[in-house]
């Protein structure tokens, strides 16, 4: 006879939203943000009867007189400068097409590329003949935007050997808006896992890989990952998902604080809604008790 399990409904208060705080700049599409006509129209806003109305659903940001709506959900808009996981979907000429959850697929150029083992030097036909031999469709990889276009398509770069092709891991999506810029976006966690909080929105969970083993990206160790590693790494998309669903921005202090409060549930009971909900919730207040919120 399977054991049964009962769950009590328990009333919690909303996480991340105080009263007096970033409620009172909440909009919806044509909600008058302003009637001042010395405000400038940024993104998510028109101008009508010389009042500034929302086109979207999101918060109101002003930066002096610049007013834009933030999105509360939307598709991935890079910048220069960030780290995106994204897959492979279609090797082309001197390039591959990536597909990053933005508008458009963004662009990996064979020259943005590190050749096997680092090696610097021109690119040639026998390396435009290899390029499905370094990534191939459906790889995931790791990389750098570095330009991003006038249509608003991504270029994306590799040069870096802690950028490249990933091997054994869990992906997990989340809103994009929900993850923290940082300086880094790499980070050995103490459990004995990596992750990888991409900018646009892909977290990927790994097996820990010192430094000392990148070849320049193209070189995956298939070998048997143990039973401890993959429960961390597990528990880790349990707290990631728990957090998302509760609207709270990622980064390593967050996710780890969260890690650490699990600990006292079993890894499947991380998926119920109230376990989650207190997971969030004690996490949330450990991060202000130590001054991160």
């Amino acid at each position: 006879m399977e054991d049964i399990d009962i769950r009590l409904a328990a009333p919690r208060g909303r996480l991340g939203v105080k009263e007096g705080d970033e409620a009172v700049n909440l909009v919806t599409p044509g909600d008058i943000i302003t009637s001042d006509t010395g405000f400038m129209r940024g993104h998510g806003t028109v101008m009508d009867d010389d009042r500034l109305h929302a086109t979207v659903a999101g918060v109101v940001e002003r930066v002096n007189k610049l007013v834009s709506v933030r999105p509360l959900k939307a598709r991935y808009t890079g910048e220069i400068g960030d780290v995106v996981v994204g897959r492979i979907l279609e090797v082309g000429a001197r390039r591959w097409k990536v597909d990053v959850h933005a508008k458009l697929n963004a662009v990996l150029m064979l020259s943005s590329v590190n050749l096997p083992g680092g090696e610097l030097r021109r690119r040639s036909e026998e390396d435009e003949r290899m390029m499905r031999s370094y990534l191939q469709e459906g790889d995931l990889i790791s990389a750098e935007v570095q330009n991003v276009m006038s249509d608003g398509t991504l270029s994306l770069h590799t040069r870096s050997l802690k950028y490249g092709k990933l091997g054994q891991g869990v992906l997990v999506q989340v809103p994009a808006s929900l993850i923290k810029r940082r300086k880094t976006h790499f980070h050995n966690l103490p459990c004995g896992a990596s992750i990888v909080l991409g900018n646009n929105g892909s977290v990927w969970l790994a097996p820990t890989i010192n430094d000392s083993e990148n070849t320049g990206g193209y070189t995956v160790d298939f070998a048997p990952v143990s039973r401890n590693d993959r429960e961390a790494i597990a528990r880790l998309r349990n707290c990631v998902l728990a957090l998302a669903d509760h609207t709270m921005l990622l980064y390593d202090t967050c996710i780890m604080y969260a890690y650490e409060e699990s600990l006292r549930f079993e890894s499947k009971d991380l998926l119920k809604a109230e376990v989650a909900a207190e997971i969030a919730e004690l996490t949330q207040g450990r991060l202000e008790q130590d001054g991160y919120q």
